[in-house]
């Protein structure tokens, strides 16, 4: 089986007029903006990615917020390659605002074929970009798809070129709800615009005009069991990706699988992620917004109260950080403990009875059998 590593040793030799852009290009500059850019090129700096990976290389690598381990490996492979090495980068931003739940970062690169492709990143491992995805669970939008159109506008209208817009997890999403309430005129110019195993909506974006509209440009990518990317509403259509993972762990771009210049695409989304999509959606279906919304800001409450800001802070002091953890809910006033533990029993009934549902189901097929 083969991933993007094994793309860049296949093609990695061919610059895009050599061979033009496809899907797996498009995963690979997606996976690019996760990338750690602060020490690396300035703002409104505008350098190859043959350069930046000459810069990295002086940097501590240990010193660096690296995401994933193969992010380390991807960035000189890029560099090095004549596919990528030769593309600029420029208007690199990274975002992290407390007060607003906000973690924003983009990055723009202009590729060999007078293009550009705008890539927004995901979810970092801070517990605000947690905290803010979680918020859209409960609101029609949050500050970094507000900031995602912003962004999207000046870089277009800077760079009068046409558009490809994409991101990974979160940045899908916002690389769609970018494309979607950009400027008129910026809308024209977009060729596609890529989610690769991004969440959905909230109801009212689902049935706005804007996103509709935007739905023929759009291609969406999720792995066979895919969680992330099937979560609240989407109304595009996507492809299958087959992953070398399982459960959770394919939302990790490193696992899908491909052949040539094309993932190898399967029929259809597993039992599993079915199963995820139904629970959820009933669960948001039975929770008011405003009981998501206090249950997602208690939890959240709960874990800053460690003073950690990131998940791996939150783990290097396991022990100590369970303990507050416990200390601060037991702490909490009674109403708020209820509120909490019924938004919770409330998942497990459905999670139960489609279970049984599911058994059912199973049991039906054999007795046909």
């Amino acid at each position: 089986m083969a991933n993007i590593f094994d793309y860049l040793d296949w093609r990695g030799d061919l610059s895009l007029n050599q061979a033009e852009f496809n899907e797996i290009d498009n995963l690979i500059l997606a996976r690019f903006s996760y990338f750690p850019f602060d020490n690396i090129i300035k703002e409104n700096e505008t350098i190859t990615i043959e350069e930046a990976g000459k810069r990295f290389e002086n940097l501590d690598v240990t010193k660096e917020k690296i995401l994933q381990k193969e992010d380390a490996d991807l960035f000189p492979a890029m560099a090095k390659s004549n596919r990528f090495s030769k593309m600029k980068i420029t208007n690199y931003i990274n975002k992290i605002n407390v007060i607003e739940e906000k973690q924003f970062s983009a990055i723009t690169i202009f590729l060999p074929d007078d293009t550009i492709y705008v890539s927004f990143r995901g979810t970092d491992n801070t517990l605000i970009g947690w905290k803010e995805d979680f918020n859209m669970s409960f609101r029609e939008q949050v500050p970094s798809q507000v900031d995602a159109v912003v962004y999207l506008n000046e870089v277009a209208s800077k760079y009068p070129k046409l558009l490809r817009v994409g991101g990974h997890s979160k940045g899908g999403n916002m690389a769609v709800y970018a494309a979607s309430f950009c400027n008129e005129e910026i809308k024209n110019r977009i060729i596609n615009v890529y989610n690769n195993d991004g969440p959905g909506f909230h109801e009212v974006v689902i049935a706005s005009t804007e996103y509709q509209n935007m739905l023929p440009k759009v291609h969406t990518y999720v792995p066979q069991t895919s969680i992330i990317g099937r979560l609240l509403y989407h109304e595009e259509n996507y492809t299958v990706v087959q992953s070398a993972q399982n459960g959770v762990m394919q939302h990790d771009v490193y696992t899908w699988q491909l052949q040539g210049e094309k993932f190898i695409h399967l029929d259809e989304v597993d039992d599993g992620s079915k199963f995820m999509d139904k629970t959820i959606k009933e669960w948001l279906n039975e929770v008011s917004k405003e009981q998501r919304g206090e249950f997602i800001n208690h939890v959240f409450e709960i874990l800053q109260a460690t003073d950690a800001d990131t998940l791996a802070k939150m783990k290097e002091n396991w022990v100590k950080n369970a303990r507050v953890l416990i200390c601060t809910y037991k702490n909490m006033d009674e109403e708020s403990k209820k509120m909490m533990t019924q938004t919770i029993e409330a998942l497990f009934v459905i999670i139960k009875n489609n279970i049984k549902e599911k058994l059912k189901l199973s049991e039906r097929k054999q007795d046909i059998k």
